[in-house]
């Protein structure tokens, strides 16, 4: 699982560690549609720029060095947006904080059902790229101090 990265971007579970079509079928198990684009082509819909993911309407674009965490990140986005909004996304999903919350939740949750990545390697990717919660790792926000974001999703059905 170990793709060579650059100097600048920890090792990670990249999208070309996994086998895609595990990917493809997670996503489309929530009316997504995951699109592969060549090595080194800009990535349509991308909020923070390549590697990371980008997004537009219903569909999420990576390419084999895009991180995992943020393929499910940003496809979260566009899975606790009510259809009507998510049709309207392009490049930058939210600015709630509860949706945020919610989003980060669910992919690691949504980690566990693929092949090859878990919940438990997800959290690491995470902490390894940067994520930042008050209780000082991913895993202790999701087994801590996340309640809010489970409720949230809870009550709009999505777990």
């Amino acid at each position: 699982m170990d793709t060579p990265t650059t100097d600048a971007e920890p090792r990670v579970t990249r999208v070309g560690d996994i086998a895609f079509n595990d990917a493809v079928a997670l996503l489309a198990r929530h009316a997504l549609q995951l699109h592969h684009v060549a090595d080194g082509a800009p990535i349509p819909g991308s909020y923070w720029g390549e590697p990371e993911a980008g997004i537009i309407a219903s569909d999420v674009y990576v390419r084999n060095d895009t991180p995992v965490h943020s393929m499910l990140h940003e496809a979260c986005h566009l899975i606790v947006l009510p259809p009507e909004r998510r049709a309207l996304v392009h490049t930058d999903a939210t600015d709630s904080v509860p949706e945020e919350d919610a989003t980060c939740y669910l992919q690691i949750v949504l980690a566990e059902q693929l092949p090859g990545v878990g919940s438990a390697q997800l959290m690491a990717d995470m902490d390894a790229w940067g994520y930042t919660y008050r209780l000082g790792s991913t895993r202790a926000w999701f087994e801590q101090d996340a309640e809010d974001a489970k409720a949230w999703l809870i009550e709009r059905g999505l777990l």
